[in-house]
């Protein structure tokens, strides 16, 4: 495999770490800084430079894309997505996992566990947000702070509204959270690579300091994940598209609660404080995709012309409801189940003998016209009766909403 690994920091742990591990095992790797490559485009033919140079071939990118360079770094990572090189995180993964509000959207979407959070414009809101998340304290954070720089911790209402306004009177976007006292100044730290932990730490605040994260100074001890907290964190990875990730989760009083996904977590202290080679997973993975890639199914719903994905929910009274996959008879309609999903389990190609519970969630791929007479109509949410839309002039239409993309 030939392996390039876009960096700036050639010499930090993590690139370094990389590097080794990826000639230990005979593969060649190049470490390529993110900011001296060029991007050229033309109709069927999207190419990049490197330093005035047409670049070499590349079976695979490790993309290491600093948070001073996200536009531009994922801009990189999108163009080798066009040119077919793999890539283990792609550009819409590290953007989104990059903004804070961003990803915790997503994840709230799909019921992770996360610490209550808000985030408002106007002052004459922040009172308020700052009571719907249960009062002071409360975490105050940059949407793209990173390493613990811009979390802040206000012990009362009227410092919190003091430092909102201070920040926002610099331009800067901020995020209102729950102050999860019962995390202790602690978090555990998972690495995700594909669809395994492969280690995990718990990170514990030293001194005064809440902010657990290693470059705070926190200390870190190696802990072996139980169930809800594995799940969680590889369901995370694979919602926001990242095949390697670290998930940042507090040890809430009813489970995990997430933080923060990052695309580019550091090694050092996790290999440190575990003593595993982290570093030969991440390679070990990469290498197995570029030998046996996984389909890109956005990329095949050109291929026929009504064919496509969607997802079939199997709710109370559906006739799939005490069924094997196989009963259900959709194979013989031509809709192939993809993924199973199942509370907070994930179940890729499903066995045929599987049976269907209530709740259950098929991802399917086969003809778009069977498949939209399984879906049921959407049921409008609705909104709490003591809630008033006083500028309801200035709404989109309903149709409009509706009309959303869903992530």
């Amino acid at each position: 495999m030939k392996l390039a690994i876009l960096s700036c920091s050639p010499n930090a742990y993590s690139t370094r770490r990389l590097k080794e591990a990826a000639l230990q095992r005979g593969h060649k790797v190049k470490v390529l800084n993110t900011l001296k490559f060029a991007i050229d485009l033309d109709r069927g033919n999207p190419d990049l430079y490197f330093r005035q140079k047409p670049l070499s071939n590349y079976d695979a990118v490790l993309p290491r894309i600093g948070a001073s360079i996200t536009y531009y770094g994922t801009a990189v990572v999108r163009q080798f997505q066009e040119m077919d090189v793999f890539c283990a995180n792609t550009a819409h993964g590290i953007g989104d996992s990059r903004d804070k509000l961003r990803s915790l959207q997503i994840l709230s979407r799909h019921h992770i566990g996360i610490p209550r959070t808000t985030f408002v414009r106007d002052k004459n809101d922040v009172l308020p947000a700052i009571e719907r998340v249960g009062g002071a304290p409360v975490i105050i954070k940059l949407i793209e702070g990173t390493q613990g720089i811009g979390v802040l911790l206000a012990e009362s209402v009227q410092q919190a509204a003091s430092i909102i306004e201070l920040l926002q009177s610099q331009k800067q976007n901020v995020l209102i959270q729950k102050f999860v006292a019962e995390s202790k100044g602690k978090d555990v730290r998972a690495f995700v690579v594909g669809d395994q932990v492969v280690a995990a730490m718990r990170r514990v605040a030293q001194g005064q300091e809440f902010r657990s994260n290693v470059h705070r100074g926190g200390l870190a001890e190696p802990i072996e994940l139980d169930e809800r907290y594995r799940e969680t964190a590889i369901r995370c990875a694979q919602i926001l598209g990242l095949r390697v990730a670290g998930v940042d989760m507090l040890e809430g009083a009813n489970g995990p609660q997430v933080m923060e996904v990052n695309s580019s977590p550091g090694l050092e202290g996790i290999e440190s404080c575990t003593e595993l080679d982290v570093a030969g997973a991440v390679i070990d993975y990469i290498a197995a995709q570029v030998d046996f890639p996984e389909i890109d199914l956005r990329q095949r719903l050109t291929v026929s012309k009504g064919y496509g994905v969607t997802e079939i929910y199997v709710p109370d009274g559906s006739k799939f409801i005490g069924q094997t996959v196989a009963e259900t008879q959709l194979r013989e309609m031509d809709v192939n189940v993809l993924t199973l999903y199942r509370g907070n389990k994930i179940i890729p190609n499903p066995r045929k003998d599987r049976v269907l519970e209530p709740g259950d969630k098929l991802l399917c791929f086969g003809k778009l016209e069977i498949m939209r007479d399984m879906i049921p109509a959407r049921v409008r949410r609705k909104r709490r009766p003591e809630v008033q839309d006083l500028d309801t002039d200035l709404l989109p239409e309903d149709h409009e909403l509706e009309g959303r993309e869903e992530v």
